[in-house]
């Protein structure tokens, strides 16, 4: 926490800001300083962001990249990769041209319909899991829709602050 808590505002500023894009987040953050330990950094993450409203949400929206926007960024994404760990390797499935079809399809859908792009965790999931997901979510009213959007960014911004916390201890 050491590191984190001596960053300067501006540095701060910008680490938290590629957790959550939400300006009002960010700066309720920055009100907590400094931070005792991770556990706290999560709590206090999970109480500002409980506090944001529906702009706050879509503001940190604006921040992710837009699935299914471009197709060759697509194929590179879920193309055949493999990751270790220990000694065990684990692959994420290449996505058939179908399925990044359907994903960016859905993804303009998703943008028309609610006026956002689509928001899902993606850590862990295949092509065609994130697809079954965004179907799924498609024929939600809008009002449900961004609630369950807005969960999904605090999985991310969950994952993103453990990200930063690595990154600051490797320092």
């Amino acid at each position: 926490m050491k590191n984190l808590n001596s960053k300067t505002e501006n540095e701060l500023r910008e680490a938290l800001t590629r957790c959550c894009g939400a300006t009002n987040w960010v700066d309720g953050m920055l009100a907590h300083l400094p931070y005792t330990s991770a556990e706290d950094l999560q709590a206090k993450a999970k109480m500002v962001y409980g506090d944001l409203d529906t702009a706050d949400y879509q503001e940190a929206f604006t921040h992710h990249p837009k699935i299914g926007g471009d197709l060759a960024k697509l194929r590179e994404k879920f193309a055949t990769t493999a990751d270790w760990s220990g000694n065990e390797q684990a692959s994420v499935k290449q996505a058939s041209e179908e399925t990044l079809q359907r994903l960016a399809a859905g993804n303009e859908a998703y943008y028309e319909k609610f006026g956002y792009i689509f928001i899902v965790c993606a850590t862990g999931k295949s092509a065609g899991e994130m697809l079954a997901l965004l179907e799924e979510r498609l024929p939600n009213d809008p009002a449900d829709e961004i609630k369950i959007a807005a969960g999904e960014q605090e999985k991310i911004l969950e994952i993103r602050l453990n990200k930063l916390l690595d990154e600051m201890e490797n320092e």
